[in-house]
């Protein structure tokens, strides 16, 4: 573990520690986009200061994002300095993050493994681990990102489904200057207890009309990962509807 200081928030972009800079230097890979979809997707994390995603899993949400903001990272150093992954951490109950062992980061280990098999795949293992060491990524979770005004960043927003109308209104307001923010969703796998609580259809819904805003849902002819998901999917769909087939 290093003993440099994470670089604070309000400081300005010019303090930030020079060993980052070599290794954000280091970010190098070829994206491949499997379908006009994702085209677009990356097309609208470009153009727009927000981004929201709804799909199913196997569609590339997560490699998307975490793909455009490894290259914004890299080729627009004076504006972007780190990637803050949110997570809203839904668990089951007696499974709090209290009583996980460690400080705050190894917490937070478990909830990280879907973004760091991405980082992996996209740029390696170790540079991903020596960039989230040095916290140039970060992940934290829901509660600890209130508050803050977030300059400078690319900040994903992981499991939004599972946040309500508030956690959504004030995770938004957290966009400091300089800041982009992607929210990745699925509405067919809502953790909540009482799935009428989950704000992302009204957020959707709601965002839709602003400029600023970016929004696009996948289905399931998106999905690029093993196609037994699709197959899967559309099992359960017809489960549901006619009963056991």
């Amino acid at each position: 573990m290093s003993g440099r200081k994470p670089r604070k928030f309000n400081e300005p972009a010019e303090s930030f520690p020079q060993p980052a800079e070599i290794l954000v230097s280091r970010i190098k890979f070829d994206l491949k986009c499997k379908n006009e979809r994702q085209k677009h997707f990356l097309k609208l994390i470009e153009t727009k200061d927000v981004v929201v995603i709804n799909g199913p899993a196997g569609t590339g949400k997560t490699f998307i994002a975490c793909a455009e903001a490894l290259k914004l990272l890299s080729t627009h150093r004076t504006i972007y300095k780190k990637i803050i992954i949110v997570k809203s951490v839904t668990v089951l109950e007696g499974e709090e993050i209290g009583f996980l062992k460690g400080g705050l980061k190894e917490k937070m280990e478990p909830f990280m493994i879907s973004f760091m098999d991405n980082f992996h795949k996209l740029i390696g293992k170790e540079l991903s681990n020596d960039l989230l060491e040095s916290d140039v990524i970060e992940v934290l979770p829901l509660a600890y990102i209130r508050g803050r005004s977030i300059d400078n960043a690319i900040i994903i927003v992981d499991e939004a489904q599972n946040m309500s109308k508030h956690h959504l209104i004030s995770t938004v307001t957290r966009i400091g200057d300089n800041s982009k923010m992607i929210f990745l969703a699925d509405e067919d796998q809502v953790d909540l207890k009482n799935r009428d609580n989950s704000g992302l259809t009204w957020f959707l819904s709601s965002v839709s009309k602003l400029e600023e805003f970016g929004t696009m849902s996948f289905n399931r002819e998106d999905i690029v990962r093993n196609p037994i998901i699709t197959k899967f999917l559309d099992h359960l769909e017809n489960i549901e509807k006619y009963g056991d087939i």
